[in-house]
C-alpha cells in the first residue's frame, strides 16, 4: 500500500500548469439536449468530487434513486422503491449477478468507479434490450481507450483511515488501442454521528456483537485489476476484449449475522459492431459475455462463534473457527445479436439474446442433536439454473418534426432448474408450508413485455414526455428454491411463485437554456403479483419444522415523482435542487408496502470560476412512518445533514476536499436494515462526520 502512494504522489507532483475548463455548464447543456425525461446520468466527475465508496452511494445523488446500507460498502441500489431483481445492473450491457443469498456483494460492488466514465440510469420498464428490467435499469459504461498515450491517476485519503486509489493507463492508433488498470480499497469501521463504530451497533447482551478483537478490524480491503482492448478492422467495424478480476476480503457487514471472508470475481466481455453495412442496415452489434464470483461468509468475528463465550449453550462444541457458514458461487454467460435498421421514415431497433444463471450456496451451521451439537451442511441454493431466451423490437417514428412516437415489445421464455433439490427434501423442507400444492424442482415462464412512448417537443428547449410500460421479471432462484432449516425460524422458498408484472405510467418535463436545467417526473404503477417477503406458521406443530420466512405474490402499487434542477446564476454561482418522493401500498393486504423510502431532497449552492469551487449542500430525508408491521419494519425518524466541498484543477492536477455530515448528525437511511433470516434486526447508522482529500491526475 505504501508503494502505491508513494508513486500516485510522486506522479501528482510533476503536474504541469494549464487553463481549466468549467464543466457545470457543459453537463447542463449536455443533460438538456441528449437526455429523455426518463433518463439520468452520473459522471466521473460527480463521483470523483464525492467521498462515495461504491455505486450505491454514488447513484443517491440522482433523483429517485436510493441505496440499502448493509456496513461501509457494497450498498445495494433502489429506484423508486425497487431493488434486488426488480431492476438490472449491468456494466457495459453485461448482467452480472452477486453470490451471497443475502447480496453482500450486490451486483455495483463487483466493478470499480475507475472502470467506468458514466452512468446510464433508466426509470421505469422502458428498457426491452435486456430481459427483468420491471423498475428500470442501471448501466455503467465502461472506459474506452482514446488515441495517443493517456493515463488517469487518482488517490483519495478519507476519515477511517479509508483509501480509494486507482490508475488507468492507455494507449490508440487508428486500427488498436489498450488500457489497462487497478484499483485498491481499503478502509476501518466508520463511526457515526454518536461517536461509535457501526461494529459497536449490538448491545451488551447480544451475541451477534463483534469480538473486542474485530470491532477496530478492516472493514473492506480490495483490489480490483482490468484489461480492455480494441481494434478496427476498417473504417466502420470494431471488436473489443475486456477481462476484470475482483478480490474483495475482510468486508464487514453488522447489518447481517455473518461478514464475507472473501468475494472472487472474473468477468469477461468480448463484442464486435459494425455501423452502415447498406442504406437499410445501420448497425449490427454482437456481444458474448461470461463472469464468475465466489463468495465465503462466515461468523468468526462475531460472539457467536467464540468459545469464551458463556452464554452460549454450544461454546464446548465449537471446533472450528465459525458457528455458520456459507459457501457460494455464481455464474453467468449469455450472448445478444442486436441490430438498428431504417424502416420507413423510422428506426427499428432489433435484437434476441440468451443468458444463462447459475446459482448454488452450502450452508454449514452447528445444529442440536440429540444432547450434543455437530456441524451440518444444507443446500441452502440448490445449484440453481436459469435459462432466458428473449427478442425484443422497438421503432421509434417521428409523427412530426417535433412530435416522436416509440412502441416496443419483448417476450422471454424462462425456464429454472434445482439440480440439488431432490423430491425428498421437498417432501420433507417445502410442502408441509404449501399443502394441498404440487411443488417441483423445475418450472416454466412464458410473458411478454412492452411500452409506448410519446416526445413532444413544442418549442426548442422544452420536452414534454408521456409514456406507459408492461415490465416483467420472473421469481429468481432464491425466492423459488432457497432452503434452510436453523434455529428459531426456517427459510424456504416458494416454488409456485408467478413472474411480477409492473402496468406503470409516467409523464415528465424537461425544460433547458445553455444556463439552466429542468426535469420533473410523475409515475403511477400497478405490481401484479409482486413478490413480498411473508412469514409463514409452523406447519407441523410439535415435529421437527418451525415458523419460516418465505416469499408470496401480492398485488401491490407504487406512485410518486422526482423533480431536477440545476441553474447558473450571477457571478459564477451554481443551484442545483433535487426531491424524490415514492409511496407503495400492498394492496392485497392494505397496508404499506416494506423498504419504501421516505421523502427525500438536496439544495446545493455551488461558486465555480476558471480552476476552482466550493460547494455548500443541505441534504434531507422526511420521517418514514408507512411501515409494514406484520414484518416488523421500524420506522425511521427525519434527517438534515450539511455537507462542504471544494476543489481546483492546474494543468491535469485536479485537488478534492470535502467534509460530509458537518454538524455529526446521528441518523438512519429507512433502507438501513432487513427482516431475512441471516439480518440481525440492527439498523446501521450512517457516517458521522468525515473528511476526505482527492488528488487527481490526467495526462
Amino acid at each position: 500500500m505504501r508503494t502505491i502512494i508513494s508513486m500516485l504522489c510522486c506522479t501528482l507532483a510533476a503536474a504541469v500548469p494549464a487553463a481549466a475548463e468549467n464543466l457545470i455548464l457543459d453537463e447542463i447543456v449536455v443533460r438538456g439536449q441528449k437526455e429523455s425525461p426518463r433518463e439520468e446520468s452520473l459522471t466521473i466527475r460527480e463521483v470523483r468530487e464525492s467521498p462515495a465508496r461504491d455505486m450505491g452511494e454514488a447513484l443517491r445523488q440522482v433523483e429517485g434513486l436510493s441505496y440499502v446500507r448493509k456496513g461501509a460498502i457494497a450498498n445495494d441500489v433502489v429506484i423508486r422503491g425497487l431493488q434486488r431483481d426488480n431492476i438490472n445492473v449491468l456494466i457495459d450491457g453485461v448482467r452480472l449477478y452477486g453470490a451471497c443469498p443475502n447480496r453482500m456483494d450486490s451486483p455495483a460492488f463487483h466493478f470499480d468507479f475507475a472502470e467506468v466514465e458514466q452512468i446510464r440510469i433508466v426509470k421505469g420498464p422502458y428498457d426491452v434490450e435486456n430481459a427483468g428490467s420491471l423498475g428500470g435499469l442501471v448501466d455503467a459504461v465502461g472506459k474506452r481507450p482514446k488515441k495517443g498515450f493517456g493515463s488517469d491517476l487518482s488517490f483519495t485519503y478519507g476519515s477511517y483511515d479509508s483509501i480509494n486509489a486507482s490508475g488507468t493507463a492507455s494507449y490508440g492508433t487508428d486500427r488498436l488501442d489498450g488500457l489497462l488498470g487497478y484499483a485498491y480499497k481499503y478502509s476501518k469501521p466508520p463511526e457515526s454521528g454518536d461517536g461509535k463504530r457501526i461494529t459497536e451497533i449490538y448491545p451488551a447482551t447480544s451475541n451477534n456483537r463483534y469480538r473486542p478483537g474485530s470491532i477496530d478490524s478492516t472493514a473492506y480491503e480490495i483490489n480490483t485489476g482490468w484489461a480492455r482492448f480494441g481494434i478496427n478492422p476498417t473504417d466502420n467495424s470494431r471488436a473489443e476484449f475486456s477481462y476484470s478480476y475482483q478480490d474483495a476480503d475482510h468486508v464487514l457487514y453488522p447489518y447481517l449475522l455473518m461478514d464475507a471472508d472473501y468475494d472472487r470475481t472474473h468477468r469477461f466481455n468480448w463484442s464486435y459492431r459494425i455501423e452502415k453495412l447498406s442504406p437499410l442496415v445501420s448497425e449490427v452489434k454482437l456481444q458474448a459475455y461470461w463472469n464468475r464470483v465466489k463468495h465465503l461468509m462466515d461468523d468468526r468475528y462475531r460472539e457467536t462463534s467464540n468459545p469464551d463465550n458463556a452464554a452460549l449453550m454450544y461454546r464446548t462444541f465449537l471446533t472450528r473457527n465459525y458457528f455458520m457458514s456459507t459457501l457460494a458461487e455464481t455464474e453467468t454467460w449469455g450472448a445478444k445479436l442486436n441490430s438498428s435498421l431504417a424502416v420507413g421514415p423510422g428506426t427499428l431497433k432489433a435484437g434476441i439474446d440468451y443468458y444463462n444463471r447459475g446459482w448454488d450456496a452450502t450452508n454449514t451451521m452447528l445444529m442440536r442433536s440429540g444432547t450434543d451439537w455437530i456441524y451440518g451442511d444444507s443446500p441452502m441454493i440448490p445449484d440453481v439454473t436459469i435459462h432466458n431466451t428473449g427478442m425484443f423490437l422497438e421503432y421509434t417514428l417521428p409523427l412530426a418534426e417535433r412530435l416522436k412516437l416509440t412502441t416496443a415489445v419483448r417476450g422471454d421464455l424462462t425456464r429454472a432448474e434445482a439440480d440439488r433439490l431432490t423430491a425428498g427434501r421437498i417432501a420433507t423442507l417445502y410442502q408441509p408450508y404449501y399443502p394441498g400444492r404440487t411443488l417441483s424442482a423445475d418450472t416454466d415462464f412464458g410473458e411478454a413485455s412492452g411500452n409506448l412512448q410519446l416526445t413532444w417537443t413544442p418549442i426548442t428547449g422544452l420536452e414534454l414526455f408521456a409514456g406507459f410500460g408492461r415490465g416483467i421479471r420472473t421469481p429468481d432462484p432464491q425466492e423459488l428454491y432457497t432452503g434452510l432449516q436453523r434455529m428459531g425460524s426456517n427459510w424456504v422458498g416458494n416454488p409456485i411463485l408467478e413472474p411480477t408484472v409492473n402496468n406503470q405510467g409516467d409523464v415528465g418535463v424537461k425544460y433547458a437554456t445553455d444556463s439552466y436545467y429542468l426535469n420533473a417526473s410523475f409515475f403511477y404503477g400497478y405490481l401484479h403479483n409482486y413478490i413480498n417477503v411473508t412469514d409463514l406458521p409452523d406447519p407441523d406443530g410439535a415435529g421437527p419444522l418451525l415458523r419460516a420466512r418465505s416469499y408470496r405474490n401480492v398485488n401491490a402499487t407504487l406512485w410518486g415523482g422526482e423533480f431536477g434542477s440545476q441553474f447558473s446564476l450571477p457571478a459564477n454561482f451554481f443551484l442545483k435542487a433535487s426531491l424524490s418522493y415514492t409511496r407503495g401500498n400492498n394492496e392485497s393486504d392494505d397496508r404499506p408496502l416494506s423498504e419504501i423510502p421516505p421523502l427525500r431532497g438536496t439544495l446545493a449552492l455551488r461558486y465555480d470560476v476558471d480552476s476552482w469551487f466550493l460547494e455548500v449542500a443541505e441534504n434531507f430525508a422526511d420521517r418514514q412512518d408507512r411501515v409494514d408491521a406484520a414484518l416488523q419494519e421500524q420506522e425511521t425518524a427525519g434527517w438534515f445533514t450539511t455537507d462542504l466541498k471544494g476543489g481546483f484543477t492546474y494543468g491535469g492536477l485536479s485537488v478534492y476536499a470535502g467534509v460530509n455530515n458537518l454538524f455529526d448528525k446521528y441518523y438512519f437511511s429507512h433502507l438501513s436494515y432487513q427482516r431475512d433470516p441471516f439480518s440481525t434486526g440492527a439498523k446501521v447508522p450512517e457516517n458521522g462526520r468525515n473528511y476526505y482529500l482527492t488528488l487527481a491526475y490526467r495526462f
